[in-house]
């Protein structure tokens, strides 16, 4: 009987030879292997395959590894393991910063990168299907290109509220609540200026909802947090 596949890998690298070589290995190892040349191609990638974990290179052509990961950020908390020749600290603060989750530098040894896949995969909570793009009645919002589309047209965001769009689409359906909000969007120091939620969610509904005193998805579930559904389920 074949055993059942060990994962699904990404594989983001512009030189042909690594891609072969990690495809190679990965699959003699059991997994499942996607691979992309460049930045443009990982994102419509991983969009389509939802992979296990992403094994990226930082130097790619078009956009680069570290807007990779910004952009898978935007939507997913795979694994995302940074593959280099770069191995200044400021490069791995950078990837980091960006929500990679491990950094090895090239030349490396496969036995190194499998090791830190295990690690990586061990550490991922296993949880629902994530989706690139969330569609909620007229409502289009693109996670991983951090764009919000009303009916077709383009509905122009502050970094702020795109923080709470972003929070809610993520959690579609579930209450969110004003702590998790405050923490996300704001910084862990936050936990009870819910007078910033009330601000920003009022200017949000202004641009997004039909009839923003009777909002009919973004909601709130008043003293607890808010909700992005596709019909009315509470009040404003």
């Amino acid at each position: 009987m074949t055993p059942p596949p060990a994962g699904r890998v990404l594989v983001v690298d512009d030189e042909p030879q690594i891609r072969r070589a990690l495809a190679t290995n990965l699959r003699a190892r059991g997994h499942e292997v996607d691979l992309a040349a460049t930045g443009e191609e990982a994102l419509v990638v991983a969009a389509d395959r939802h992979p296990d974990l992403v094994l990226v290179d930082l130097g790619l052509p078009g956009i680069d590894g570290i807007e990779v990961v910004e952009g898978l950020r935007g939507w997913s908390e795979v694994p995302i393991i940074v593959l280099t020749v770069r191995d200044d600290e400021a490069d791995k603060v950078a990837a980091l910063d960006a929500g990679a989750d491990d950094y090895v530098t090239k030349p490396f040894g496969m036995n190194e990168v499998l090791a830190r896949m295990r690690a990586a995969l061990r550490r991922a909570a296993p949880g629902t299907p994530e989706e690139a793009v969330v569609e909620v009645g007229e409502l289009r919002i693109d996670l991983a290109d951090r764009r919000l589309q009303r009916a077709g047209e383009e509905v122009h965001l502050t970094p702020t509220e795109w923080g709470l769009v972003e929070q809610l689409a993520r959690h579609r359906g579930r209450l969110v609540t004003q702590r998790q909000l405050l923490q996300a969007v704001w910084g862990p120091a936050y936990e009870t200026e819910t007078n910033y939620l009330r601000v920003h969610m009022a200017n949000l509904r202004r641009k997004v909802e039909v009839d923003p005193s009777r909002p009919r998805h973004f909601t709130t579930e008043p003293g607890m947090g808010y909700r992005l559904v596709s019909a009315p389920e509470g009040g404003p």
